[in-house]
């Protein structure tokens, strides 16, 4: 009888491994993870000197992975292993609470921070401190702030990260919209707030900057949204929706991409085949860009300083501005930034999310 047994497993593993490996073979390669948003590795090409490097050997390692065949049905049976069978309360850092899927980061990088009000200096002793432009700053809460530690979840020391930022830049006069943001302001699957739910923190900015805010909008919709962390937790979440907001001053308004050296509108509707729906607003990751306002007649310039979440932030802060110039120091060196724009009378907001600032690795 054991002999019987151990032929039987021996004969399911070779099923298991064989049409695996036929599988395999007969599928053809994706391009692109749409769980993930991300590009999947493709066949390398095999070559001696790939070989003597070992990339062939790295990338081929990839690439299996994957290719893999059923590999989005087999990790969302380990998601639901790790939540529904194991108990875990994560599941590769990705957790969820209130409705909202996060991401586990419960460690203040000190240096990290500290390069961050570093970088933010700079740019300003470089470009600022001899102008008469008028320089705000302002910090954006991640989803931790409202989710991790009163759910259970280890986080950091917010406080200990906004008390280093005011000290570090306490040459710049401090916008705080913490207190205007809730939970309920953030796409469930993503990173980011929703554009629909910061008019409030919108007005605020305005407000301190001596602009009036009294502007108001359309909302419009442009379908389901499948944020980053939904394809991370590899759970069948369900999807959040994007939504804009305009009037007939946006709609009038130009988007100068400097990296394309186009020009576009506000709301970038070629996104909406992108990997990432986010990039509806001002076309996603771009390093500088200009909109140009041909209703307003003031004479008044804003220059913003930001990260991805300026993107959605920024229409809510055109009105009244002649130009508004974005630059994100992810995708631009700050020696290049006076190339692009001389800095005189403006005003001019720094903007960064706690995600940003505590990996400040990111900025150039």
């Amino acid at each position: 009888m054991k002999k019987i047994r151990y032929i039987a497993i021996i004969l399911v593993f070779s099923l298991l491994i064989g049409g695996t490996s036929l599988l395999g073979i007969a599928k053809s390669d994706e391009e692109i993870s749409a769980w993930e948003r991300r590009r999947l590795q493709q066949l390398p090409e095999l070559s001696w000197s790939s070989l003597q490097s070992g990339d062939f050997m790295k990338n081929f390692e990839s690439y299996l992975s994957d290719q893999f065949p059923l590999r989005d049905s087999l990790r969302r049976l380990k998601a639901r292993i790790h939540f529904n069978v194991l108990g875990q309360k994560d599941n590769s850092g990705i957790y969820i609470a209130e409705g909202h899927a996060g991401k586990l980061d419960p460690v203040l990088n000190d240096d990290l921070v500290q390069g961050f009000t570093d970088k933010v200096t700079e740019l300003y002793d470089t470009y600022l401190a001899a102008t008469d432009c008028k320089v705000y700053y302002s910090v954006i809460p991640d989803k931790n702030y409202f989710l991790a530690e009163k759910n259970g979840y280890p986080a950091f020391d917010y406080a200990e990260l906004f008390g280093m930022v005011d000290k570090n830049l306490r040459f710049m006069t401090k916008i705080d919209i913490s207190e205007l943001i809730e939970i309920e302001d953030y796409y469930t699957t993503d990173t980011h707030w929703k554009q629909e739910s910061i008019t409030d923190v919108a007005h605020k900015i305005r407000t301190a900057m001596g602009m009036k805010s009294d502007a108001s909008y359309e909302e419009k919709s442009v379908g389901e949204f499948y944020g980053v962390y939904y394809g991370q937790s590899a759970l069948p979440l369900e999807a959040d929706e994007i939504k804009y907001l305009t009037n007939e001053e946006l709609e009038l308004c130009t988007v100068f991409n400097a990296e394309t050296q186009k020009n576009t509108r506000v709301y970038d509707m070629e996104k909406l085949q992108s990997m990432d729906l986010y990039d509806v607003f001002l076309s996603g990751a771009v390093s500088f860009m200009e909109i140009s306002n041909p209703t307003a007649k003031t004479g008044r310039e804003l220059v913003i300083f930001r990260d991805s979440f300026g993107s959605s932030l920024a229409p809510l802060l055109l009105s009244g501005y002649e130009k508004v110039t974005l630059i994100d120091t992810r995708y631009i060196m700050p020696e290049l930034v006076g190339e692009y724009i001389t800095f005189k009378n403006q005003d001019v907001l720094f903007i960064y999310s706690t995600l940003l600032i505590n990996s400040s690795g990111a900025l150039k």
